[in-house]
């Protein structure tokens, strides 16, 4: 029998456009061809299909046992008639018969037809579902189609995601064909094919937004050890280098800003504070609240909870805008943090400044030190006063005695 070229064709063009496989297709060939025999005879469990995948030869045939007299025409054949096919035929034995698909009805053919379509059309959305689950946790750039309702429509190539209204950054407004970077939350499957769900204000957006713009980032290098996110006003991330060369913080810097920049303009002006991670809890809270300056940090990593003591002129600072840097300060090091002024804290007795002490001590001794060097340097100007005076008061005794002696 000739190749089916046609077929062949046809199937080749589909698993290049479809990316559906030719032998997922042939399956769904077989299954149809099955389906077809079952709408015409009426049963097919007797009936086998062989395909070859190299030429799209298809034979398909009716398992028929041999017997005298046929009561079922659809599972058995007479000895006469198999003996016709085969004179090698006996009783009971099983006769492969050719069943020809233009023997089908025209009922049985659409059936069949339309079990292929539909092969086809669930293939189709398994291979789109498969390919965008495996970017689910990760970035993407859309295309902005249109809003629905409060939603945007996002094209991201081959399916629509769509990004709700609470996973829109408050005050972000998209145009059509403007092109965004959107963070795939989710990936479901369903009868229309996948349903993609995106972010604008997941906090993983700005880490694969870092990974893509820092090269240290992406190889391991640099590693972003915690973020703490208020979309579209700001954010902390805590970074952390494996190798003692990299200045981690620099690295998401870059030169003169230009990758932080590149985050900061495709989230649209959101302040981004790139911190020192360290193990140390009071280390990490204190680079946390940057940028205030912080004076103490008691923490207890038991209870997670810290007093953080901030010079009185840095109290607003450190709280931040309606509480924000604190918020954020304790959502990336995940401790309570209470933040007191020195004087608040003096107060309170929260806080005692063995500086001011220290300098205290340190003045009282230079005074006491001034004061004893006053009387010795005091005592030793008597003295000289004193040595000053003798040979003052004998001069004019000795002149009153020479004027004496002349006199006599």
């Amino acid at each position: 029998m000739a190749k089916n070229n046609e077929l062949l064709e046809a199937l080749n063009i589909l698993e290049q456009e479809k990316n559906i496989s030719k032998e997922t297709l042939l399956e769904a060939i077989e299954n149809s061809l099955i389906t077809a025999c079952k709408n015409h005879f009426g049963k097919s469990e007797n009936v086998k299909v062989n395909i070859d995948p190299e030429t799209c030869e298809y034979h398909v045939f009716q398992e028929k046992k041999v017997v005298e007299k046929v009561e079922d025409p659809v599972e058995e054949i007479s000895l006469v008639n198999a003996k016709m096919i085969d004179s090698k035929y006996e009783l009971d034995d099983i006769v492969n018969v050719e069943v020809k698909s233009k023997e089908f009805g025209r009922i049985a053919t659409q059936n069949a037809k339309n079990v292929i379509l539909q092969k086809i059309r669930e293939e189709e959305r398994k291979v789109l579902f498969d390919e965008y689950y495996s970017k689910e946790k990760d970035i993407v750039t859309g295309i902005v189609q249109r809003y629905v309702g409060k939603n945007v429509s996002i094209n991201l190539g081959k399916v629509d995601a769509i990004l709700t209204e609470n996973e829109q950054v408050k005050g972000e407004v998209f145009q059509p064909t403007e092109r965004i970077k959107v963070y795939i939350l989710e990936v479901k499957s369903t009868s229309k094919g996948p349903r993609v769900l995106v972010s604008r204000t997941h906090p993983e957006l700005v880490k694969r937004l870092f990974e893509s713009e820092v090269a240290e980032v992406k190889d391991g290098t640099v590693e972003i050890k915690a973020i703490a996110r208020e979309a579209g006003s700001r954010t902390k991330i805590a970074v952390w280098s494996n190798d003692p060369d990299v200045d981690p913080v620099g690295a998401c810097v870059g030169m003169n800003g230009a990758r932080v920049n590149a985050v900061v303009e495709e989230l649209r002006g959101e302040k981004i504070d790139i911190i020192n991670w360290d193990e140390n809890p009071a280390i990490l809270i204190e680079n946390a609240l940057s940028p205030a300056k912080v004076i103490a940090v008691m923490a207890d990593p038991d209870e997670k909870t810290a007093l953080v003591v901030v010079p009185d002129y840095q109290l607003s600072l450190a709280i931040g805008k309606e509480g924000q840097n604190a918020r954020l300060a304790a959502r990336l090091t995940g401790f309570k943090i209470d933040i007191k002024s020195e004087t608040q804290a003096k107060e309170a007795g929260d806080f005692y400044d063995y500086d001011d002490d220290e300098t205290a001590e340190d003045a009282a001794e230079a005074s006491a030190e001034e004061t004893s060097a006053e009387d010795s340097l005091t005592e030793e100007n008597e003295a000289e006063e004193v040595s000053e005076e003798v040979p003052v008061e004998e001069e004019p005794q000795a002149q009153e005695a020479g004027e004496n002696e002349d006199e006599e």
